[in-house]
């Protein structure tokens, strides 16, 4: 995901340079003041570059598990939405209208309309936001994340996604040269035979229309050409992905080839690593958490559990402390590739990463409990395990079978 690679990559980079660079006389910097939270918000971070992000990430890891948000959440979520349907980073001030200067994006717009869509009772606003991705493709098929910016392979592939979540037809959103999201992403794939990266994506060409292997897009665009959104069901009995080549090149054919990729990068280490900033070429790479979340649910999407399993278990024994330092999207990512192979997300190496995501926000309105918890009987004929109201014996059998009834129903809505 474009902000969190980004992120980690700068901060990558300024360890290397504080470690690397000699004394210096600085002043002392100027506090910062404590950035203001919205009671709704997920994270005590700044909101200010991943607010809606994080929010939206962190609803929809919710919802995938049996976890029903408060509504002051949601309601958070949906007030950020500006007139056009698209979404920024975040407003501080929703009650103020977006102008020329609000920064919609793709990323956090397609990112708000699965978690909304998936929720439900928001039709409209997903509505309104599916229309604005749709209006904002690029001539290629593609998305950029800001919109007029070229097209990128991340975008892209997170837009298909809100589009398959919320009922539309990948394939079938057209620009206006009669291009689809999948013929912009088949634009980046590199072949198998290439020197370096075989089967990998690119994010963008460099200047001289190169395409260079990288980690987070191939991940992402695993899913996008599958035509999968965050959420993703793993496949049971895949078999493991190799680089074919041959013929036109079909969404089929590079989801294979981007997963065959990853699973050669993570065979090693388990891990992905962040790209080292320019200048700094000679530092250690460092793990890169939130790529390897992406990475695991895109190879379950594409080929099951098993093809993910040594980069889940990586996950399981190395990523609580950057899960708690990072936040809500850092839980929801590894709920995600936990939902995605099958794996207990309630028992994560030894983590509870639902009961941790929700500690980073507002109290939800209901938690699934899991299966085989029998606090209360059920034998009411389905009127709800809530139910412990004893049962009224009331004189007139006939008489006291139907109010019986009726106030069970009563209670029950």
């Amino acid at each position: 995901m474009t902000f969190r690679r980004s992120a980690a990559t700068v901060l990558a980079a300024s360890a290397v340079l504080c470690a690397t660079a000699g004394p210096v006389a600085v002043a002392a910097p100027t506090p910062s003041p404590k950035p203001v939270i919205p009671s709704g918000l997920y994270g005590r971070t700044d909101p200010t570059y991943d607010g809606v992000f994080r929010q939206s990430l962190a609803l929809l890891a919710q919802d995938t598990v049996g976890v029903k948000p408060a509504a002051t959440a949601v309601n958070w979520l949906v007030g950020q939405q500006c007139d056009s349907g698209g979404f920024p980073a975040f407003r501080a001030d929703a009650t103020e209208p977006c102008n020329a200067k609000t920064m919609v994006d793709s990323n956090a717009t397609a990112a708000a309309v699965q978690a909304l869509g998936a929720l439900g009772g928001q039709d409209a606003v997903v509505k309104k936001g599916v229309d604005w991705l749709k209006s904002t493709q690029n001539p290629d098929g593609g998305w950029s994340y800001s919109p007029g910016a070229p097209t990128d392979s991340n975008s892209t592939s997170i837009v298909i996604g809100a589009l398959a979540a919320t009922g539309e037809k990948p394939g079938e959103v057209k620009s206006q040269k009669s291009r689809s999201p999948f013929d912009a992403l088949g634009t980046f794939a590199i072949p198998c035979d290439a020197k370096t990266g075989g089967g990998a994506f690119a994010y963008q060409p460099d200047k001289a229309g190169k395409l260079a292997p990288n980690g987070d897009a191939t991940a992402a665009a695993v899913l996008g050409t599958l035509g999968k959104g965050l959420v993703v069901e793993g496949k049971d009995g895949g078999k493991k992905a190799s680089c074919t080549q041959g013929g036109k090149p079909t969404p089929a054919m590079t989801s294979g080839n981007g997963a065959a990729y990853l699973a050669t990068t993570l065979a090693k280490t388990g891990h992905l690593d962040t790209p080292p900033m320019p200048g700094a070429e000679d530092a250690k790479p460092l793990p890169d958490f939130g790529n390897t979340a992406d990475a695991v649910v895109a190879l379950a999407a594409q080929g099951g559990a098993e093809q993910a399993r040594k980069p889940l278990t990586w996950l399981e024994k190395n990523s609580a402390g950057w899960a708690k330092q990072s936040g809500p999207a850092a839980y929801a990512q590894l709920i995600f590739a936990a939902h995605a192979t099958g794996t207990d997300p309630k028992s994560f190496g030894g983590a509870d990463l639902v009961k941790a995501l929700n500690a980073t926000g507002p109290a939800p309105e209901s938690v699934q409990k899991p299966a085989g918890d029998k606090d209360e009987k059920k034998d009411d004929g389905g009127f709800g395990a809530w139910w412990i109201v004893g049962i009224v014996f009331v004189a007139s059998a006939g008489a006291g079978i139907l109010f019986s009834g009726r106030k069970k129903k009563n209670q029950q809505r």
